[in-house]
């Protein structure tokens, strides 16, 4: 059995037509993009925030007085001096001097001795420090052997066991004598007063000399007190 079609449900003819205006509709659609510009756009930039304004207060400009000076003092008046003039008949007692020769009398002179201070004379001076010390005979080695030897240790000193060192100073006159001796470090006092007597009882010594004379000099020597 053949199937018969009617001719308004065939499409086959009108397929040209839409083919045509799905054309022009292409067409119009790109001409309407082409012709479409930036200048159609609006942009809004109001973003709604309102930026709060400053109102600027205006300071006043105040200008500092400067104080003012005080005037000067007034200048003291100037003094005139005013001269005064002697007359001629004043009385004015003249002074007059008289010489020798007018009273006849001879003029004293009176004499003011003047007073020197007296320096020490040298042979009294004591030296700490001279050119050239005293000097034990035969050096300080015999000193010291002749102390050892002339020295009496005190009993008590002994019995007490006390023992030590002395020292003791004293000055070597310009003869070379032994004078004024001192006790400068004491140990006790029974070994100080052996001691002073020890050295009193030394020969004499080779005076100091300075500047080639001889001269009174100070000298320091141990006095050693040992128990065996």
């Amino acid at each position: 059995m053949e199937v018969k079609k009617s001719p308004k449900a065939d499409l086959e003819g009108k397929k040209s037509t839409w083919l045509l205006v799905g054309l022009v509709l292409t067409l119009a659609v790109h001409f309407v993009a082409f012709e479409w510009t930036e200048r159609d756009k609006k942009v809004t930039t109001d973003t709604g925030i309102v930026e709060p304004t400053f109102e600027e207060e205006m300071v006043p400009i105040t200008e500092q007085e400067e104080p003012k000076q005080a005037p000067p003092p007034p200048e003291a008046p100037k003094v005139e001096e005013v001269l005064q003039i002697a007359e001629n008949d004043a009385n004015v007692e003249e002074s007059t001097i008289a010489t020798t020769e007018d009273t006849g009398q001879a003029v004293e002179i009176k004499y003011t001795p003047v007073e020197v201070e007296e320096e020490e004379p040298e042979e009294q001076q004591i030296f700490q420090v001279v050119e050239e010390m005293p000097e034990y005979p035969g050096g300080m080695g015999e000193c010291l052997k002749f102390l050892a030897k002339n020295i009496k240790y005190p009993t008590i000193a002994q019995e007490n066991g006390v023992q030590g060192r002395v020292i003791v100073q004293f000055v070597v006159n310009k003869d070379g004598s032994i004078v004024d001796p001192v006790v400068m470090r004491s140990v006790d006092p029974y070994l100080d007063k052996e001691a002073l007597r020890v050295i009193k009882t030394m020969p004499n010594w080779k005076p100091g000399k300075q500047r080639g004379k001889p001269v009174r000099v100070k000298f320091t020597v141990p006095v050693t007190f040992k128990l065996q």
